[in-house]
């Protein structure tokens, strides 16, 4: 296998070992890298923060705690985009070791705590559809705006805690344990335990929308053997069929974009990595932030509240920009009248 080999009196904590992490050897990789990295990284901040701004502008709409672990969501997309671009492409791209463990570790922690408040929030939002489907009676006195910015404080906290692990001592350097093949001085416990933590996390999001799913698909098994009832129960069967295409779409992508990062993962746990598959986990790593880019289209901008405040929006925009067009065209032809009112007056004299 063709691992990098660090030397025999340098230390596993060098900048030598930082080295052994730069996989991308080719011109071609370090730019293919820095086009995706860029392309996913621009369009989720911007999809993300228009996401923000709509939720957070619309009085009706922030009120909702569904939109609040949505507004949590993009929030952590965000960030994960800002944090996980720069911090990338800074690191494979232009190879850049000048810093410290420390600084690499902290980096790695905003990483981290973004990802795992992105799927997180995925969680929330998979729950707070699982009590409303399931529990619809008791849905606003179980899910109040209080309860949901408590689970928002928990969620934050909890992953920027468990993220900031190594640096605060769980790391190979400290312990004097084995390292991780895919991050410098990460040790390897503390990759399985977040391993784990990220898999239950999705197992847990695949229930509450398979759950979910199962009931959409009675409900619309029972409204076809009822067609005799129709109005607000057929209206309600296609929006029963419209939310399972939504839940198979959000499993189909959560499902691509993790696995191949989580697969390779597990694998160098149990058994070692060639160069080969750390390019192809470098490039996989990609696909996270493909889905935190894809998100706001599923959850936010298919919701038929933030698309009209969204076509509100693009209409002030519009009305704003008509105005802003019309000013020097108002004042050209109150310009050009003054011109003809004092020619006429000197024609006059």
């Amino acid at each position: 296998m063709d691992t990098c080999r660090v030397p025999a009196n340098a230390s596993k904590c060098s900048g030598n070992t930082m080295e052994c992490f730069m996989v991308l050897s080719t011109q071609a990789q370090k730019i293919s890298i820095g086009i995706l990295c860029g392309l996913f990284g621009t369009m989720c901040v911007f999809e993300n923060s228009l996401v923000l701004y709509l939720i957070f502008s619309t009085p009706g709409i922030r009120k909702k705690p569904s939109y609040l672990f949505i507004g949590s969501l993009a929030l952590a997309d965000v960030l994960a985009s800002i944090i996980f671009v720069c911090s990338f492409v800074n690191f494979h791209v232009f190879n850049d070791t000048g810093f410290s463990k420390e600084v690499f570790l902290l980096q790695l922690g905003g990483v981290n705590t973004s990802f795992s408040a992105s799927l997180s929030s995925l969680l929330l939002t998979a729950l707070d559809r699982y009590i409303s489907i399931s529990r619809p009676s008791e849905y606003k006195l179980l899910m109040t705006r209080k309860r949901a910015w408590t689970a928002l404080a928990v969620l934050w906290v909890t992953c920027a805690t468990i993220a900031c692990l190594p640096l605060l001592g769980w790391n190979c350097c400290v312990l004097d344990s084995a390292c991780s093949e895919l991050f410098p001085f990460v040790d390897d416990n503390y990759q399985s335990g977040w391993v784990c933590f990220v898999v239950v996390l999705l197992g847990c999001i695949v229930y509450a929308y398979g759950h979910v799913l199962w009931r959409a698909r009675q409900h619309v098994a029972y409204m076809e053997k009822h067609q005799a009832q129709v109005g607000k129960q057929n209206t309600r069967m296609r929006m029963d069929v419209m939310l399972a295409k939504t839940l198979v779409m959000v499993l189909a992508v959560l499902i691509l974009c993790w696995s191949p990062v989580l697969v390779l993962m597990i694998y160098s746990i149990f058994g070692r990595l060639s160069n080969h598959l750390r390019k192809v986990f470098a490039f996989c790593s990609t696909l996270c932030l493909l889905n935190s880019m894809v998100n706001p289209i599923i959850y936010a901008l298919r919701s038929k509240e933030l698309s009209s405040s969204l076509r509100r929006v693009f209409s002030h925009f519009r009305k704003q920009l008509k105005i802003t067009e019309e000013i020097p065209e108002a004042e050209s032809t109150h310009k050009s009248s003054v011109i003809e009112t004092v020619c006429e007056d000197t024609h006059a004299m």
